[in-house]
């Protein structure tokens, strides 16, 4: 059983960010959430007890002041302490900028969990949001408001992660360019164009920074993200070689072979076999808990 508040509101992944759903729940001992699949990201905050976080084959202990993301179509489960349950606030938004949002301030499916001293700030703006869920244009401006000070409050607990003192500003502006256009057509002089360099001395400067060529790195990125939505989607694989930059499904199949040592198609099986086994894993070693229909 569980004492909470929630607000959702509709979807609208138009816009950069979006915000979906927020509220705040007092759990009992052993409540659990999920498994679930959300269609957003959600963000859990800790305020008092500890619980654990289970997502794909990992498991994290958390306690007051740590919080956990939960990324769209990622079977994730958490679960109440016996002794000391806990008490959370959350919010989950989606929108155009949501992934490079969280990427930005170090949260990623491989790295789901932050530490924040600043808690009473990240209480404070979810429970601002609790007040102002009307439907009036003022409210929205402020719940996008208190959106972004919930991100900032993150964003500052994660500002040691995420520093990179042997950056280059050149390198750094062509990885965005990078990840903001890898499904166009693609070469190494547009990228020197773009940061304002000498196509030659852009490459070696690249390959030092990194230890692979920009070619290689638009590859490599390329094929993240087709592995990504042969894990999440039901896009067919010409689809989703187009949508990854590629000309054709063939140049892509051969592509993938050859970086991942497998086809697409048995890419996005092994996968879906992976995620099954998964949650039966997690199923059969959990302790006996209070279930409830409450997946937040």
């Amino acid at each position: 059983m569980e004492n909470k508040i929630v607000m959702e509101f509709p979807q609208e992944n138009d816009t950069d960010l979006y915000l979906n759903v927020f509220g705040h729940s007092i759990t009992e001992p052993l409540h659990k959430a999920g498994p679930a699949v959300k269609t957003f990201y959600l963000i859990h905050f800790v305020l008092e007890g500890e619980g654990d976080f289970y997502v794909g084959n990992a498991h994290y202990h958390l306690k007051k002041g740590q919080g956990f993301l939960i990324e769209p179509d990622t079977p994730a489960t958490y679960i109440s302490d016996e002794h000391h349950p806990w008490r959370y606030v959350w919010f989950g938004f989606s929108g155009r900028c949501a992934q490079d949002t969280l990427s930005s301030i170090g949260l990623t499916q491989n790295q789901p969990i932050f530490t924040c001293e600043d808690g009473d700030k990240l209480k404070k703006y979810v429970f601002d949001m609790l007040a102002h869920n009307t439907s009036d244009h003022a409210d929205h401006f402020r719940l996008m408001g208190m959106l972004y000070l919930a991100l900032s409050v993150i964003a500052n607990a994660q500002k040691d992660k995420l520093e990179t003192p042997s950056g280059n500003a050149y390198v750094n502006h062509a990885i965005s360019y990078i990840q903001n256009h890898y499904s166009m057509p693609m070469k190494v002089e547009e990228l020197s164009d773009y940061v304002g360099i000498n196509r030659s001395y852009f490459s070696d400067l690249f390959k030092q920074y990194t230890g692979m060529s920009p070619v290689k790195y638009l590859q490599n990125f390329r094929i993240t993200k087709a592995q990504h939505m042969l894990t999440i989607s039901e896009l067919s694989i010409e689809s989703i070689a187009f949508s990854c930059g590629y000309q054709s499904a063939e140049a892509f199949h051969k592509i993938f072979r050859k970086t991942t040592g497998m086809s697409p198609n048995a890419y996005r099986q092994e996968k879906r076999q992976r995620t099954i086994s998964s949650q039966e894993t997690m199923n059969n070693n959990r302790p006996d808990y209070i279930d409830t229909d409450d997946d937040f």
